[in-house]
This record gives structure tokens, sequence and C-alpha cells, in this order.
């Protein structure tokens, strides 16, 4: 069985939706399941309806219209006959949506977020998969939420391993195309959960690991892996072959081609993960497999940016060691604050962190208590892979440098 995933921009739009059918019948889709994520910056906007939840509960209407409202033009494209009943059944996801809001009392931002955002997944696969259907591309719609079991940590749910895998292979017909929505999962009192942001990648590599499939294809509007971002870098290259060691290296410093969570269960069944263009379904791409080194070996730039510096130092000049390390770190787990970088001396301590959760403020106030804080905010992370002097170079010129640190094959810096 093959896994395929379709991110947003694959289906942006309804030419973004018939051009999946059109790949389908390219390539092949017996045997294959496919997970699909929330169309175009559908996310994006129930986030701002999450928003306005909590904060302009005026304006919720007027947010949850302009969803609507997206999703209606492309329904009008795909389906010219407008008492087709694929617009009564996203006009119940959208009443439902309304009804959960109207009677939630929870007052919990992100389980308010996890049953909110969902509904991006559920409206995209319900259209596509009838669109398919009405193409003569038969397929099953699937409910992941009834497949994939986590905790109860909303907006970063981790896997019940055992119970997923055994819905997945009790309701998971191999013979048949299957569609389902990527991100999602459910917890033990079937609320919603959601596995991170970009965690359609996760829920390929989930569907993969469970079914033993022979493939993961993630398909996007790149030709493959580039050794860096187009959008910030000039003259990328495509990464033909990558090792799966090499590739959890790169999403954990934050490739934004594949999800950090994604590549562990593919490596534990050596199930090589395909990265493919929608726009040229027929090149050849990048593999992710089990391959002795990256092909071609060329130094890899990674750009996170909107990152936050915040450097420590004692009070009264005594070190900075296991205790007060210790003490850090519990902070910013609190905080859930993902940290990209550290560095230390005797009395310093300074460490790069992704602020996605907006608990700054109050992890400051708690580090004053103990220690010197300075805080630079809105900084850029670069991190090269199989650097060499001329890539560390290239980015160190015209910026300056707040944090640099040099490993074997690896350069990190931190620059204004």
């Amino acid at each position: 069985m093959q896994i395929f995933k379709f991110g947003g921009a694959s289906v942006k739009d309804a030419e973004g939706v018939k051009n999946i059918a059109n790949i389908l019948q390219k390539v092949g889709y017996s045997n294959t399941l496919i997970v699909i994520s929330a169309m175009g910056k559908t996310t994006n906007a129930l986030e701002v309806v999450v928003h306005n939840y909590f904060k302009e509960k005026e304006k919720i209407k007027e947010s949850i219209d302009f969803v609507k409202e997206f999703h209606h033009k492309i329904l009008q494209e795909l389906f010219p006959d407008e008492k087709h009943s694929i617009f009564s059944k996203i006009d119940n996801l959208f009443n439902e949506l309304i009804f959960f809001l109207e009677r939630n009392k929870s007052p919990k931002h992100s389980f308010v977020y996890d049953q909110v955002v969902s509904f991006g997944e559920l409206i995209s696969t319900t259209i596509v998969s009838q669109y398919l259907n009405d193409c003569g591309v038969k397929n099953t719609w699937l409910d992941v939420r009834n497949l994939i079991k986590t905790d109860s940590n909303y907006r970063d749910a981790g896997i019940n391993w055992e119970e997923t895998q055994k819905n997945i292979v009790s309701n998971v017909n191999k013979s048949l195309l299957n569609i389902t929505q990527g991100f999602l999962g459910s917890d033990s009192n079937f609320f919603t959960t959601t596995l991170g942001r970009e965690g359609s990648d996760y829920t390929a590599a989930i569907f993969a690991y469970c079914l033993d499939a022979e493939s993961v294809t993630i398909w996007k509007d790149v030709p493959g892996v580039l050794n860096a971002d187009p959008r910030y870098f000039e003259k990328t290259e495509l990464l033909h072959k990558i090792p799966y060691k090499e590739a959890i290296e790169l999403a954990f410093y934050g490739a934004s081609v594949i999800h950090p969570k994604t590549l562990q269960p593919l490596q534990k069944k050596e199930i090589p993960l395909f990265v493919k263009s929608f726009i040229n379904p027929q090149a050849q791409g990048t593999a992710v497999c089990n391959v002795a080194e990256l092909e071609p070996k060329v130094p890899c730039f990674i750009l996170k940016k909107e990152q936050v510096v915040i450097s420590l130092s004692s009070l009264d000049f005594s070190f900075i060691v296991e205790d007060n390390i210790s003490y850090i770190f519990k902070l910013l787990s609190d905080a859930k604050m993902k940290v990209s970088m550290i560095q230390n001396s005797a009395i310093s301590f300074s460490v790069c962190v992704d602020n996605k959760f907006d608990t700054l403020s109050d992890l400051i106030e708690k580090l004053k208590e103990k220690f010197k804080v300075s805080v630079f905010e809105n900084v850029d992370l670069y991190t090269i892979r199989h650097a060499d002097e001329a890539s560390v170079q290239k980015i160190q010129e015209n910026k300056e440098v707040l944090l640099k640190q040099v490993l074997q094959n690896t350069v990190q810096m931190v620059v204004l």
C-alpha cells in the first residue's frame, strides 16, 4: 500500500482539487490512502475565529462567513449544480462549528482551538472525496478521529500507538482508495485533538507505519527537498537522496519541507519517503531512504524567523550550573518554548526559542526572580548543515551576529 499526502497548497482552489484527480490518474491509485490538509490558508482563517471567540465575539460571524465563502467559491467551480448534495454536507459542517461555539463551556484556549481548526480538514476532505467520486475515482472517506487516538495535550497531542494501530488495521481496507484528514486525532473522551502545525505529514507517517506501507509521498509545490528554502535563498539545489538520519537532523533544525515527527516511524520500518511536485508529478523528486549519505553533498541552509534570544546571567556572579539549568529548562517546558539553540558559560546562559504559544512575558517575569535577563525578539536563526567557509561567510555578511555555535558539520547563527 502507498500513502499520499496533499497539503494546503495543493488544494488551495478548485484547480488544485482537479489536479489531484489528474495526478491519481497519471501515477495510479490502487491500494492507496490519501491524507489531505485544510485548503489554502484555512487553518489561519479558523485561528481568527478562535481569536474572535475569546477576544472579539462580535466578529465571530464575520470570520466564519469568510471561511464559508472561500469554500463556497471552490464548490461552485467544482460542482456547477448547486442542488448537489455536497453543498448541504458542507453547510452541515459549518453548522456544527457554529453549534460548538454557541454551546462550549470550556475556557481553555487550546481545547477550543483544536475543536475549531479541525473543521478545515473535515471540509477539505469532504469536498475532495466527493469530487473524485464524481470523476469516477471511487474512494472511501474516513474520519481520522476514529482511527488516531491521542492524549489530551491539545494542539500538540501525543499518539496512543497501540490503540491507533488496532483502529487503523481494523478499519482501513487496503484494496480501496481511502481519503482521510491530516493533523487530527481524538482523545479518550472523543474530543478532537491536533498533532501540531504541519502535522499532516506526521499523519501520513502514522498510517504508513501501522499499515506497513511500501512508501509515503508528500506532494508539494516544489520539485522535492531543496538545500534551502527558495523563498529566502537564491540558487537552491535539489537533493536527490537523503539518509533518514540526515533528514531527521534537517527536520530537527527546522527544515520546512518535512515535519520533525514524520521521519521516526518511517525509519523504524525503513519505509521510503518521497517528496514530489504536484505541478510535475512524474519528475523524480527526492527520496528519503536507507542510503549512506546525502546526494549531492552540499551545504544545506535552514532559516527560522521570528525567534527570541533570552540571555541570562547570575545576579551575584555565581556559576550557572546544574541546579540553575534544571530550573531554567523547567520554566521553558512549562511555557511550551521550543529550544532551537543553547550557549552557556560559567556565569551566563543564552537560549534561542520559538514563542509560538505567546508565553514569553510570563516566562521573563519568572526568570527575573533569579537572573539578570536580556531579551532580543524577532531575530533570525540560521542553521547550516555540511557548512564550509563560503556558506558561513554568505550568512554573516552585513549582519550582526548575536550567537554563533560551530559543531563538527553544523553551524548555527542568530542574527539581527
